[in-house]
C-alpha cells in the first residue's frame, strides 16, 4: 500500500490525485486502495448530455446554420455580418 494526496473540490469530492504533497492543493494523504480513490478513476458511464454533446454537430456549426437561416434578431445578424465581412473567407 502507498500513500497518496488528493485535493478535493468544495464538497469533499476528490478532482485529483497526487503521488507528492501539493502544498495549498493536495496535502490530505490516503491509501492508494482505498475505495474512495479507486472509485475516483472509475469510468463514469456517459450521460444522455454526454451522448448527445458528443453526436450534436459543433457548435459554430449549429450557429452558422440558424445565421444562414435567418433565425437571428437583426441586431444579431448585423453583428455577425459585420465580422464576416471583415474577414472573408480565403
Amino acid at each position: 500500500m502507498e500513500i497518496r494526496y488528493v485535493e478535493r473540490d468544495e464538497f469533499g469530492k476528490i478532482i485529483g490525485d497526487y503521488a507528492n504533497p501539493q502544498p495549498g492543493r493536495a496535502e490530505e494523504p490516503i491509501a492508494d486502495n482505498s475505495e474512495e480513490l479507486m472509485a475516483f478513476y472509475k469510468p463514469k458511464e456517459p450521460t444522455y448530455a454526454d451522448k448527445r454533446a458528443a453526436e450534436y454537430p459543433p457548435i459554430g456549426d449549429q450557429l452558422d446554420d440558424l445565421f444562414k437561416r435567418g433565425a437571428f434578431s437583426p441586431e444579431m445578424a448585423a453583428k455577425l455580418q459585420a465580422v464576416k465581412d471583415k474577414y472573408p473567407k480565403e
